[in-house]
């Protein structure tokens, strides 16, 4: 059973209430309306937030346009803009206690794991910091007595909408490439989550960012969202989230042929092979689902075992999920925290019971813990069948669901048996089985004998409907700069 632990940190600090941050400056909203940002540890309030609408947006969108054609920020060069950008990244690091724990309070995410975001956030800015004077045209050889060389400008005015599971991190994510190639930003933090966001803000302001580079709109998705993916001097959408959100995106984006980039969810296979190192491919399978309290799009919620070693396997993780402590995720004991909202903690339960309706047996959690805040016991189902919602749905929370096979070629062909494709996974000892299974498996992320290693170097994004582009790495920069050609004609 699930233990509860008991809080050794002291009580997180009181947020004053949110505003958005527009042109440099922190603003209400034009309505004045606001809605409750909510501690999911608790249920609890903990501030208010602005509620935006298409006003606060053509606000946001007006200051970063004004911030693009600007002198001080157009014309700063490109080392001074890594610079810059490396002072950010400074001012996270002298602040990254009290950006953990705003993360740990507003997201409900573990304090260590938040500590490991800041983190992340620093090394992200300082990666793009040093890609900001390295964004380079060519000279090309064209027939004729010409010369013709191309430039790499920045795309214009960014919208960016980022998710609830890592606040932080999905920021940096979008801020650094959109920086470094110069372009401007307007950006809605998650509704659940728009604390750490704003403290951001502040940090811009003192690093000395021009006003209106970059700019925060609190809000709905279906308001603030919404009227900045349709704002006609937006020119590109980064998107992190679901693919049915994705859809409304593109085909409002298609109005005026903005570029899309979209990072989307997943259900993705890790595969488990009898000839595994059994220790470590148990300890890597609960970590795939269970980290985070498995909001995250690439949680191995699809959990194919050969059948040979399948009872075992299941044995152990199950031993493993009922030891998980749950608790404060500011309490550095605690193993896992709450989900994010009432909302989600609903539709996990949901189908946790459509499950076993479904015919698949529950092994261990399936049920709330405690009685205040959104947190669900660590749940295990054997005996699923491919065709039960709860292996083709991402359930976004602690629930795995156990498939047995037989061979390669079987698993391969039902692990890419889904319209995801974000990562997968697979522990063998037999690097042959390894390598092919790397090659067939349809998914944006292979990982071998390991699982959730993300780094800001490595391209990430989806196959499918799991996203279209790239984050991280040099491959993210083509997404936020145009490609002009410049010939000149040479006197002979």
């Amino acid at each position: 059973m699930a233990t509860a632990t008991t809080p050794k940190r002291p009580a997180a600090p009181k947020v004053p209430d949110q505003k958005n941050f527009i042109n440099g400056q922190f603003v209400p909203s034009a309505s004045g309306k606001t809605f409750a940002a909510i501690n999911p540890a608790t249920g609890k309030e903990i501030c208010q937030v602005a509620a935006s609408d298409a006003a606060d947006i053509d606000q946001a969108v007006k200051a970063a346009r004004r911030a693009l054609d600007n002198p001080d920020w157009k014309r700063m060069d490109a080392p001074n803009r890594g610079l810059l950008m490396n002072r950010l990244a400074d001012l996270v690091e002298q602040n990254a206690e009290e950006l953990a724990v705003l993360e740990s309070l507003n997201s409900g995410k573990l304090i260590g794991d938040a500590q490991g975001d800041v983190q992340g956030v620093v090394n992200t800015l300082r990666y793009y910091a040093g890609w900001a004077d390295k964004i380079e045209g060519r000279t090309v050889p064209v027939r004729g007595n010409f010369l013709s060389y191309t430039l790499r400008q920045p795309v214009g005015v960014v919208g960016q909408i980022i998710p609830w599971n890592f606040p932080l991190l999905m920021l940096a994510w979008k801020w650094g490439p959109a920086l470094a190639c110069g372009n401007t930003i307007v950006m809605k933090p998650a509704e659940q989550t728009p604390i750490t966001a704003m403290k951001m803000a502040a940090l811009v302001q003192e690093a000395g960012f021009p006003d209106g580079v970059i700019n925060l709109v609190n809000g709905l998705g279906e308001t603030a969202g919404a009227a900045l993916v349709a704002h006609p001097d937006v020119n590109k959408i980064a998107f992190t989230g679901h693919y049915e959100t994705a859809k409304l995106i593109q085909k409002s984006a298609a109005d005026t042929l903005k570029r899309c980039t979209f990072e989307l969810g997943g259900k993705s296979p890790n595969v488990i092979f009898a000839d595994c190192d059994l220790e470590a491919a148990v300890e890597g399978a609960f970590h795939a689902i269970y980290f985070h309290g498995g909001q995250c799009c690439t949680a191995g919620s699809r959990l194919f075992v050969e059948d040979k070693i399948r009872g075992e396997f299941v044995e152990r993780l199950a031993a493993k999920a009922k030891d998980r402590k749950l608790g404060d995720p500011l309490d550095d004991a605690t193993q896992q925290g709450p989900q994010v909202s009432q909302e989600q903690l609903d539709k996990i339960l949901g189908y946790i019971k459509l499950g076993e309706q479904e015919g698949a047996k529950l092994v261990a959690g399936g049920a709330r813990f405690g009685d205040q805040g959104y947190y669900v016991t660590p749940t295990i189902f054997d005996n699923v069948k491919d065709d039960m919602a709860i292996a083709r749905d991402e359930i976004f929370g602690p629930v795995v669901s156990v498939l047995a096979f037989n061979d390669l070629d079987e698993v391969v062909a039902r692990a890419n048996s889904t319209y995801y494709g974000l990562a997968a996974a697979i522990w063998t000892q037999n690097l042959d089985k390894a390598h092919a299974y790397a090659r067939e498996v349809k998914a944006g992320t292979v990982w071998v004998n390991c699982y959730h290693v993300v780094d800001t170097t490595t391209p990430f994004g989806g196959f499918k409907m799991s996203g279209q582009g790239r984050e991280n790495g040099e491959a993210v920069l083509d997404h936020y700069t145009e490609l002009k050609t410049v010939t000149i004609k040479l006197n002979k």
